[in-house]
């Protein structure tokens, strides 16, 4: 008897296979079986009435790591098919910080998902599961350690190489998460304080990662002008290591470089010809969302917070960061701006956390500058000031057609980037990436098959991460399932970020209903997946 019975489902194994009719049965949290003909008998039986049924769907690109210790169910995620979250990306992480004083990393993840409270960042990755489990989570996470902690834990905000001693102090603090069970290393080789590394420290950490047999992933120092050479330098980490790579959201930023990307791709397929396993993710908009502090120099940023407030308070040092924000004259090697990139007419407000300022959210600079007789420089200055780099910006900077030939390619899977914020306008992906892939480029543009999307979205990522028990319909595997009808659409827009999707009704976590008729459940049935700690295939 099983405890679950899923009758009449048109089966999508995630493989890429062709879809099938079958039953699915679950007892203990697993497939127990997957057959044909007369159902069995079952606790609760749910017939699907020839809906898909596939494995749940893995993000292995997100900044969930603060909103699964506020909100653990992550209904936003669930009710999208998504039953597995990859947090830590781009160098935030929640952890780790060194000797007493939590602030230098709650400021630094603070820049990107607004105020942090203490007790929400911790000395290392078994504080954080230990937080995380004791709360309950209702989708599964995986967990990045973030280079911009571990770098701030061992040298603060300084704009240097760091000593053969710092290398090995970064070195031993990183061995420690992972030997806890963090799945890898995330660089994010744009932002401070991780874009002062140099290659000496990166080849070090790589090292580590190899040794341990775990993911590197990166933001890539550059994705536009610059955007070749950033791709070599992480495809040379990738060969001096050994280890297995994630490029972060494969995009080619700032109309002058559109059209790029099939040759950005083949570099990749070359890559991995020369024995270098690298693959990368994306979300399915043409529009990106960062911090605002993505708009100063890192040369700006140095010192932290305070020093930045100080430098945009002075008015000579303000002149000299407007010469690098507004006309690119900067030294800062690999620094472009996004002003002069994509246009101040392009770059909208997201989330902001000052009262005095929330009349910007939702608003493009260049308009609410234009509307209050403003520089759009100097507004931007001034919300940095008064909003301590809190605020979040959305960028309006890729085009559809490269878009599509990262989404239709076979190194691709699926991440949706999310920046969870407790207010504000949000980029819509967080709570759209899995039914816009389904609904807009699978079931209605043909980009590609639907068993091929659901590929991306399963058994690819759980291949990159050692989800070996996940990722596909199969009799031994962990009963993550997502049920869905053969219109899905998303609902989340730019002016209503977080409206739900429709069409996916059923989501199961480990067995559980987490999601039924499109509503969540109080379920937690989630786990923290610890690297090197999971079970394999029955």
């Amino acid at each position: 008897m099983f405890d679950l019975l899923i009758t009449n489902a048109r089966v999508i194994d995630g493989t890429g296979a062709p879809w099938f009719r079958a039953h699915v049965g679950v007892r203990d949290g697993r497939i127990a079986d997957v057959f044909c003909g007369a159902p069995a008998d079952a606790e609760t039986v749910i017939d699907a009435g020839d809906a898909f049924l596939t494995p749940g769907f893995i993000d292995v690109h997100t900044h969930d790591d603060i909103a699964f210790l506020r909100r653990g169910g992550r209904g936003e995620k669930i009710v999208q098919g998504v039953t597995t979250i990859v947090t830590g990306n781009c160098s935030f992480s929640a952890y780790p910080f060194v000797g007493d004083d939590d602030a230098p990393l709650r400021e630094h993840i603070g820049s990107l998902l607004g105020s942090i409270r203490p007790g929400e960042v911790f000395c290392d990755y078994a504080g954080y599961r230990a937080a995380l489990q004791g709360g309950g989570i209702g989708p599964n996470l995986v967990s990045l350690v973030g280079h911009g902690p571990i770098r701030l834990a061992v040298l603060g905000n300084q704009s240097r190489p760091a000593t053969p001693e710092e290398r090995e102090r970064m070195e031993r603090l990183l061995d420690v998460q992972l030997e806890q069970g963090a799945a890898g290393l995330s660089l994010g080789l744009i932002y401070t304080p991780s874009s002062w590394a140099d290659d000496a420290e990166l080849r070090g950490l790589a090292d580590v990662v190899a040794k341990r047999g775990r993911i590197l992933a990166a933001h890539i120092r550059n994705y536009d002008a610059g955007i070749d050479e950033s791709i070599e330098e992480f495809l040379a980490l990738l060969k001096h290591s050994g280890c297995k790579g994630l490029l972060s959201h494969l995009q080619v930023c700032g109309s002058e470089n559109w059209g790029r990307m099939p040759e950005l791709l083949d570099r990749l397929e070359e890559a991995r010809r020369e024995g270098i396993d690298v693959s990368c993710d994306m979300y399915p908009y043409t529009a990106g969302s960062s911090t605002i502090l993505q708009l100063l120099p890192p040369s700006a940023q140095e010192g932290g917070i305070d020093a930045i407030v100080d430098r945009l308070s002075e008015p000579e040092s303000r002149e000299i960061i407007r010469q690098a924000v507004v006309e690119d004259i900067t030294a800062d090697l690999n620094w472009r701006s996004k002003a002069t990139q994509i246009g101040w007419d392009n770059i909208r407000i997201g989330g902001v956390e000052a009262e005095s300022h929330k009349r910007y959210e939702g608003r493009f600079i260049a308009e609410a500058a234009e509307s209050e007789s403003r520089d759009p420089f100097d507004l931007a200055a001034d919300l940095i000031v008064c909003d301590c780099g809190r605020s979040n910006m959305i960028m309006f900077q890729q085009d559809e057609g490269d878009l599509r030939k990262v989404l239709g390619h076979r190194l691709y899977m699926s991440g949706s980037d999310s920046i969870p914020r407790e207010s504000g306008k949000p980029h819509p992906r967080g709570a759209g990436t899995f039914p816009r892939l389904l609904g807009e480029y699978a079931l209605k543009d043909n980009l590609q098959s639907l068993e091929e999307a659901v590929r991306h979205m399963t058994s690819l990522p759980a291949q990159r991460f050692s989800l070996w028990d996940r990722g596909v319909v199969r009799p031994g595997a962990v009963a993550d399932l997502v049920l869905f009808g053969a219109t899905v659409i998303d609902g989340a827009t730019y002016d209503e970020p977080t409206l739900p999707p429709k069409g996916i009704g059923t989501v199961i976590v480990g067995g559980k209903l987490v999601v039924v008729d499109g509503t969540p459940q109080s379920e937690m049935p989630g786990k923290v997946l610890d690297a090197g700690k999971r079970m394999s295939l029955a």
